[in-house]
């Protein structure tokens, strides 16, 4: 479940937003989709992730293989900058000038924890699919820097 849920924030629903609205209304392909890769894969899945340690921080233990409860005040303060940076990017649909910057904080955040994942052996399936997803998030969203800085800032 875990899987699926980070696939449909982080590929499924970014694509079929950003085809709707390229359908309806156009836009700048890599601006259009680099907007709803920020709120779908920064905003969403990080304040869904974030919202999930602070309540639930065994879950995100468990999915790093640490077995001490002692790493639950990490875990929990990880949620806090995952809430900060995600419900920032919840605002990318009602600002769309500002939209995917609005998403850069997380995205960088994606990226580097991504890298960090890449190299660690022994990966279980769901930090396999986090690793991978992060990676398409901050690719996403940089997609979406490329594509504002080609319509002008």
């Amino acid at each position: 479940m875990y899987a699926f849920i980070v696939l449909l924030q982080t590929l499924i629903l970014p694509v079929v937003s950003g085809g709707i609205q390229l359908l309806v209304s156009g836009g700048h392909p890599l601006l259009v989709f680099g907007l709803w890769w920020g709120f779908w894969g920064v905003g969403i899945r990080l304040t869904l992730a974030g919202l999930s340690q602070v309540m639930k921080p065994d879950r995100t233990r468990k999915i790093l293989g640490v077995d001490s409860t002692d790493a639950n005040q990490v875990v929990q303060e990880l949620g806090y900058a995952n809430l900060g940076m995600g419900v920032t990017a919840l605002a990318i649909p009602f600002l769309p000038a500002w939209g995917v910057l609005l998403a850069v904080p997380g995205a960088i955040f994606l990226l580097l924890a991504g890298l960090r994942h890449v190299s660690k052996p022994g990966k279980n399936t769901a930090e396999q699919v986090a690793t991978w997803t992060d990676l398409l998030v901050f690719l996403g969203v940089t997609a979406g820097v490329v594509g504002l800085a080609i319509v002008g800032w």
